[in-house]
């Protein structure tokens, strides 16, 4: 297994990449653009990033490079700019955040756009996959942090009778969100974002409520999760890496247990690579720096330059011998390079090839002017999603569950109804018979 970091700066420069073991300074990509959190690993397959040259501009471009050559390979348009960009685990699925708000979700080795969705009312800044790749987390400029599930995101009932596609909704915070993390407890995982707003909110999953605000000295650009889920690490725009406490009673600054770094510049961007239990942080001074978290001392630094960091990524790759021996759809011009992203949905059948739709099955019994499944239907439905077992379907089945409840309420609600009708025509029956 090589561990590599991986970082870029939002300055038109190279990507730099280093041996986390040993130090050694490795491929360098270019050249690249990257907005903050526009960077990503899509598997061991290949290195993507959003190019976003200028603020301003109405469009943007995504670029691939193979982890053997310097140069890009294959450039993407999408139909506007991507802010934030991530993959799943596996590297299937490539998703973006555009500057309008709207959510792209594209197939990777075809290059389709699966499916485009309205995710916030502003810029989406972060995306960010939960460890089973069931759910997706966004923020956004507006505030907001939304939780998608991608069983609900292909649900055509769902999208045909208006529900809305997102499962929890967290709008506490002020202003722009800036980083986001998830622990790996499944449906019980905790989400931690951070603002500009100066706070770092910690939210249950499974509740889908506040659990802990913490208050800083200042603006928060980035976080990391300690693997032991008790502490996070929090990089600020004063130059700290503040270390925040999960479990303190507090909301204000006693919950920031110390810090790492005093760098004469902010803090831009974190991550945590649990091989070795190292924090590894990114500033405006062009430094990557490797943490001790224990001692709280650098075990070393690299240079990208004296452009900013604004992306670290640590990635894995699993070292094979002979590479000509991998396989890819997609392989072209001796490169494990996947076809340039689609601009658009393909309308037609074409749409959902590959796609597994769920669709609920014909209930003609049940009334038209019913606004709730059938119970018998939800049921069959917790059932199955219960065999599932990822983080998305347990909050689906407690949604089922809710479901479940108001439609026995409705059920009772129409029989006391029924019967009431049907005790005033007996006794207008009485009524006529006596007369």
């Amino acid at each position: 297994m090589e561990i590599s970091v991986i970082a870029s700066s939002s300055v038109d420069s190279e990507i730099g990449s280093w041996d986390l073991k040993t130090g050694n300074k490795l491929l360098q990509f270019k050249p690249c653009a990257s907005p903050a959190h526009g960077l990503t690993a899509v598997g061991e397959k290949f290195l993507a990033a959003s190019q976003l040259r200028k603020e301003s501009a109405s469009s943007g471009s995504i670029f691939y490079w193979s982890w053997n050559k310097p140069q890009v390979e294959v450039k993407s348009f999408p139909v506007e700019s991507i802010k934030a960009l991530t993959a799943n685990n596996e590297g299937t699925y490539l998703v973006g955040g555009g500057t309008s708000g709207d959510i792209y979700l594209w197939e990777v080795a075809t290059g389709r756009l699966l499916k485009k969705w309205h995710g916030h009312y502003r810029a989406v800044t972060c995306l960010v996959f939960s460890g089973d790749d069931s759910l997706l987390v966004s923020g956004s400029q507006d505030g907001t942090v939304r939780v998608w599930s991608l069983l609900r995101l292909f649900d055509d009932f769902q999208r045909q009778h208006g529900n809305t596609l997102y499962e929890h909704n967290f709008n506490e915070h002020t202003m722009s969100i800036t980083d986001i993390v998830i622990d790996y407890g499944g449906s019980n995982a905790m989400i931690i974002s951070s603002s500009e707003d100066r706070t770092c909110k910690v939210w249950s999953l499974s509740k889908g409520e506040l659990l802990k605000n913490i208050i800083f000295p200042s603006a928060i650009n980035s976080v990391a999760l300690d693997p032991c889920g008790s502490v996070f690490y929090a990089g600020a725009r004063d130059s700290k890496i503040y270390i925040g406490a999960i479990n303190a009673t507090s909301e204000y600054g006693t919950q920031v247990l110390g810090s790492v770094s005093e760098q004469s510049k902010a803090v831009t961007c974190l991550a945590y690579c649990a091989d070795g239990n190292l924090l590894i942080s990114g500033s405006e001074s062009g430094v990557v720096c490797v943490w001790d978290p224990k001692s709280r001392r650098p075990v070393r630094t690299f240079n990208l330059g004296k452009n900013p960091v604004n992306n670290i990524q640590v990635v894995r790759k699993t070292i094979v011998a002979n590479s000509s021996k991998a396989q890819s759809s997609w392989k072209r011009r001796g490169s494990l390079i996947p076809p340039p992203l689609e601009k658009y949905e393909r309308s037609g059948e074409d749409t959902m090839d590959g796609i597994v739709t769920i669709d609920p099955p014909p209930y003609s019994d049940v009334p038209v002017y019913s606004s709730f499944l059938s119970a018998d239907l939800i049921d069959e439905q917790v059932n199955e999603l219960q065999q599932q077992g990822s983080a998305a379907t347990e909050i689906e089945m407690e949604r089922l569950k809710l479901e479940y409840k108001r439609s026995l309420q409705m059920n009772d609600q129409w029989q006391k109804n029924y019967e009431n009708l049907l005790q005033v025509v007996m006794e207008e029956e009485q009524i006529g018979g006596s007369n």
